[in-house]
């Protein structure tokens, strides 16, 4: 009895949930409110497209200045590192020239972690607009199918007999 309960809760849940998932559009009165719906999505998909091709048209470039950045950043640190071995065994004017060399090195590691961060952020921009546009086309597929429903039922209706 105390599992039945519960069995039963869920079931009554999933028998009225079942309604959710049913056609929204079902007579021919409800074209109008299709075909708007169809169109909105239509526009949403022509511009996440658009969206979709500037992004990755950004991610060229921030693929570009991230490789750019990262061999900058290894060649202040290499000419850091020569400097810094100059230094140890020399003056005070060596260890100063050291000491901005490796601020520089530092500077363009932090630029060149940016610049990987932007490259990672735009690959996530392009995903998510992907994921939008087939969400949305996967709507597309759905209205098609009311539609033929709607269609399927307006012609069969309308022959005589």
């Amino acid at each position: 009895m105390k599992k039945l309960i519960p069995l039963l809760c869920i079931v009554t849940f999933l028998f009225h949930s079942m309604t959710g998932f049913s056609q929204k559009y079902k007579t021919p009165a409800d074209t109008v409110k299709l075909n708007q719906e169809y169109i909105g999505l239509t526009s949403d998909i022509a511009d996440l497209n658009a969206k979709l091709s500037l992004a990755q048209i950004d991610l060229e470039s921030y693929q570009s200045k991230s490789k750019a950045a990262d061999t900058d950043a290894s060649t202040a640190a290499s000419a850091s590192s020569d400097q810094a071995s100059k230094a140890s065994g020399g003056s005070l004017r060596d260890a100063r020239i050291a000491k901005r060399k490796a601020s520089k090195a530092y500077g363009e590691a932090k630029d060149a972690r940016s610049a990987s961060n932007k490259v990672k952020e735009q690959e996530n921009k392009i995903a998510r607009y992907q994921k939008d546009i087939r969400k949305k086309q996967e709507r597309l597929k759905k209205l098609d199918a009311m539609r033929t429903a709607i269609n399927a039922k307006m012609f069969s209706g309308s022959t005589p007999h």
